[in-house]
């Protein structure tokens, strides 16, 4: 990607485009985590289980995940003004398909356009801050939009539960919708058109060398798997499975259930750019994903066979959680360094699909668990777990957080360095 800079472009233009970017991968956050905070009701109006549920919530993840390679080679071509535009106000129109769904298959479409569409923020975002930013500060703006999506899926909780409680989901999810519209107005109005030297690809980089090169190195592989296994319990403990856990085997209220599980989004919220201010102080990389991989496993474990009788100490807990998984943002430095340089986009790329992947696996992957166990409990119409059928299903979780702790010890370490390739 060009890092030149438009002469027609100013400072204040250049912040508020990037502020646009990082309202709309907030705004996918909020759509990604909505189905925590809806469970009760989307079970009962669709009268599905748990495993359809996280079938249907997981649609969101298979779109964006499958999207991430093109959506690079996309924003490269036409930029991410028009693609950013025009995704959000597909968005929009996704989002009140959702909300009109009287099945489960339109509801899956629905739920898939969104993921499709969101997909774009999260690329278009780090493209405005190579544009129209110093290749100095961008470690700084790809931390601090991180941040801010941690910021959306921490609205995407209490705060959004209280909307369903107000107007219900389908006027929650209509509301979603226009704030999409609004967003794709602002974005194609104020993001800046690209200079010519912008528009200019990199020369002879050829995507098919690009994609079997980086498939080929084990190291790739290595930092998708961790960060896999760091992300699954923020995305399918976080982003579904945590509140009606908490709900129906804690006995919290949806709202106050809500309110703890975004604890894990706020500890990924602080501790993510942190932990790559570490690492770069440090010059290095696999002490932080190690240290942080065993975190987020002992702590997971703790949750699941030692959940605190304490509400404070229960949000701290699951704080901690987040806090350990967040080291995973290092796993972007490493994937890049231990990859060529030519590639670089292509590797990060391969990465953020394995870790939104994650979602897409265990969230379904722990309603057929919950599914498979279940005794037949219902209430208002939807199913209702036990204590046991939860622990055995959150067990899968320690598994790949295992999975990562192990891909952290056998990860090459690159001193913050571009290493060569073998």
């Amino acid at each position: 990607m060009s890092t030149a800079k438009s002469i027609s472009v100013s400072r204040r233009q250049a912040i508020i485009a990037f502020a646009l970017g990082t309202l709309f991968f907030a705004y996918a956050f909020v759509q990604r985590v909505s189905p925590s905070v809806m469970t009760v009701e989307l079970m009962r109006d669709f009268t599905v289980g748990g495993a359809a549920l996280g079938s249907l919530s997981a649609f969101y993840f298979y779109a964006y995940a499958s999207i991430q390679l093109p959506v690079g080679m996309l924003t490269d071509h036409f930029g991410p003004r028009k693609l950013m535009s025009f995704a959000a106000g597909l968005c929009a129109l996704a989002s009140l398909g959702f909300a009109l769904s009287d099945s489960v298959l339109t509801a899956s479409i629905g739920r898939a356009l969104i993921g499709g569409t969101v997909a774009f923020g999260f690329v278009g975002t780090l493209a405005i801050a190579g544009y129209w930013f110093k290749p100095t500060q961008y470690a700084l703006l790809a931390g601090l939009l991180q941040t801010m999506g941690m910021s959306g899926a921490i609205f995407g909780q209490a705060p959004l539960r209280q909307m369903v409680e107000s107007i219900g989901w389908r006027d929650t999810i209509n509301l979603l919708a226009l704030v999409a519209l609004i967003l794709a107005i602002l974005l194609f109005k104020l993001v800046p058109m690209r200079s010519s030297e912008q528009k200019q690809r990199a020369p002879n980089v050829s995507v098919l060398q690009g994609l079997k090169a980086v498939t080929t190195n084990l190291q790739t592989w290595i930092c998708s798997l961790i960060g896999f296994g760091m992300a699954a319990t923020m995305l399918a403990f976080g982003g579904l499975w945590g509140v009606p856990w908490l709900n129906s085997v804690h006995g919290y209220t949806t709202t106050e259930a809500a309110g703890i599980t975004s604890m894990v989004f706020v500890g990924w919220a602080i501790f993510s750019p942190l932990a790559g201010w570490a690492s770069d102080r440090m010059g290095r990389r696999n002490l932080i994903l190690r240290a942080g991989s065993l975190v987020a496993l002992l702590a997971t474990a703790c949750l699941i066979y030692f959940t605190p009788q304490s509400t404070l100490l229960l949000m701290a807990l699951i704080f901690v959680i987040g806090a350990g998984g967040s080291a995973m943002t290092v796993c972007f430095g490493s994937v890049k360094e231990l990859n060529d340089i030519n590639y670089s986009s292509t590797s990060l790329g391969l990465m953020n699909m394995c870790i939104v992947g994650a979602g897409a696996v265990m969230q379904p992957l722990i309603g057929w668990l919950l599914d498979s166990n279940w005794d037949g409990t219902m209430q208002a119409g939807a199913r209702i777990y036990s204590a046991g059928n939860y622990s055995a299903a959150f067990f899968s979780l320690l598994v790949v957080n295992l999975a990562a702790l192990i891909g952290a010890l056998l990860l090459r370490e690159t001193h913050c360095q571009q290493t060569s390739v073998e």
